[in-house]
């Protein structure tokens, strides 16, 4: 008798809002024997998965873990070589800032059959929620994603893009704040704290370089929460609704 081979598809779930996943994202959900999920992904998707699916969190989230990504990597090996459809669902993208990449090079040197589906990632859906483009043709036509926090305690990067937007960046602000006025940023410019973007509970701060940090600790920003700056947060001042303004 013919072994069913496995697979795992390593799906972005998306920033917050479950509307937003992919389609084929959705389409993975509704076939999968075995779901693993991080807390950043939306549990509201969970609903749509059939009711024998083997459903497991792996309750990855900023500072929290359930499980080491060694194991996360070793159980949707073992779910996959024994021949069941599993889904890894991630928040926002899963190969931005994200550990998908470790994931799928595991299960490439096992020889488990695996797929990517990208996700929409709270780096562009958070500042468009609140109507803050990225990018404006003829005016800011430069953009960098970057990490608000490193592990070696190395100095935080920030380069000479029109906008920089940092994710995991909610506890250290400060340094953020030290290493952007250090790339010769003018203090005044505009900034926007963005929390649980796309949900109920999303909401915005805004100010500049000189006074994010007191805004930050003034309204107890948490994570996940998503800093933009650069003048196209310009934009959203003027396009936000005024029961979200701070």
């Amino acid at each position: 008798m013919q072994i069913r081979k496995g697979k795992v598809y390593i799906v972005g779930a998306g920033p917050g809002d479950w509307k937003l996943i992919s389609v084929k994202g959705l389409e993975a959900i509704k076939n999968a024997e075995v779901i693993v999920y991080d807390f950043l992904s939306s549990k509201a998707l969970l609903r749509f998965a059939r009711s024998k699916t083997e459903i497991i969190c792996a309750g990855k989230s900023d500072g929290l873990h359930i499980m080491e990504q060694g194991s996360i990597n070793r159980l949707i090996y073992n779910k996959a070589r024994h021949g069941r459809i599993v889904v890894r669902l991630k928040g926002g993208d899963p190969f931005l800032f994200s550990r998908g990449i470790e994931e799928a090079l595991y299960l490439k040197r096992k020889g488990i059959d695996f797929e990517i589906i990208p996700g929409v990632t709270s780096a562009f859906a958070a500042p468009e929620s609140f109507g803050i483009p990225l990018s404006r043709k003829g005016k800011y036509s430069s953009v960098a994603v970057l990490a608000g926090r490193k592990s070696n305690k190395a100095d935080l990067d920030a380069p000479l893009c029109d906008t920089l937007v940092y994710l995991m960046g909610v506890a250290n602000i400060k340094n953020i704040v030290k290493a952007v006025l250090k790339s010769g940023r003018d203090k005044l410019t505009p900034c926007a704290f963005i929390e649980k973007a796309t949900t109920n509970d999303e909401r915005i701060i805004t100010g500049n370089l000189s006074n994010i940090i007191d805004k930050a600790y003034e309204y107890s920003v948490k994570p996940p929460a998503v800093l933009v700056i650069g003048q196209v947060v310009k934009y959203g001042k003027r396009l936000i609704p005024k029961k979200y303004r701070n």
